[in-house]
């Protein structure tokens, strides 16, 4: 997944993100330990992109700005996911690295951006 980081905008790293998730949930087996993890996780995970959808169609710079906002938190919010599934799911480990690196990559842009624009700076972002 890191391979995504330079070569593809923001919009399109946020969707194969969540379709990584996607699939690679699909391919846990569940019990009652993990279900809900993998619930959670793919709730997370997808709202990521369809936030940053929502702001490159924000009304305002007040809209962008509170949706990338809810970028960065969903993002944190799905390391913390990935980390509780490392411990249910030890053997899934080395993905689950993989997949955490990639989300926490996502939450330093966001938070660039995010203090880029409390800063008073315009941004310019890919789409």
């Amino acid at each position: 997944m890191n391979q995504l980081s330079n070569k593809y905008p923001l919009e399109e790293r946020t969707a194969k993100f969540g379709e990584e998730i996607i699939k690679f949930c699909k391919s846990i087996q569940t019990d009652s330990v993990s279900l809900p993890l993998v619930t959670q996780l793919v709730r997370s995970a997808t709202s990521i992109g369809a936030n940053y959808m929502e702001a490159n169609g924000a009304s305002s710079k007040r809209d962008f700005q509170n949706k990338i906002f809810i970028c960065k938190k969903e993002a944190q919010e799905t390391k913390h996911w990935l980390r509780m599934l490392a411990t249910a799911l030890p053997e899934k480990k080395e993905d689950l690295r993989r997949l955490w690196s990639e989300v926490q990559e996502m939450t330093l842009i966001f938070q660039k951006i995010t203090s880029t624009l409390k800063n008073g700076h315009s941004i310019k972002t890919e789409n």
